[in-house]
């Protein structure tokens, strides 16, 4: 009897690791000042089929929109992206300077040690989607990243 109640919960975790197709880690927010209505949301994310992220939202924000950083002659631009691809097994890193996701016309001030939950929409190869929930803690404004964020998976 103590078998069958050991090996239950075993393999439902198992079952629960074997769905998990997508997994994300270090997610952080940058924290903001008063007045400033913008900030960023990084993150690692895996996903073990591949599949793009197409879509981000979170409560704290009026919109959210995935962005990518470019050096084109000397200058950094930055522009709106439509998806972001996610090659099958390969972590890809939303960070400064690079891939990220902005939090656009935020409803209050993000101070360090807040959390800040969002929904991440994965489509896979199929355009089948499904959703990630996280969260991120905020690091201070102008503090370098230390801080592992909360993980979630899928």
């Amino acid at each position: 009897m103590k078998t069958k109640l050991i090996l239950i919960p075993v393999l439902a975790a198992l079952a629960a690791a074997a769905h998990a197709q997508v997994t994300v880690s270090d997610a952080w927010v940058r924290g903001t000042v008063a007045q400033q209505k913008t900030t960023g949301l990084f993150f690692k994310i895996t996903s073990r089929q591949g599949g793009k992220l197409v879509a981000v939202a979170s409560p704290v924000a009026r919109s959210v929109e995935l962005h990518e950083m470019s050096m084109k002659n000397d200058v950094m631009s930055m522009r709106d992206i439509s998806s972001l691809e996610l090659p099958p097994g390969k972590t890809v890193s939303l960070e400064p300077n690079g891939a990220h996701v902005m939090l656009v016309d935020i409803v209050h001030p993000l101070s360090a040690g807040d959390v800040v939950p969002a929904t991440l929409t994965i489509e896979d190869a199929k355009g089948k989607r499904e959703t990630v929930q996280l969260k991120a803690k905020v690091e201070a404004l102008g503090a370098p990243h230390k801080m592992p964020g909360m993980s979630t998976g899928m």
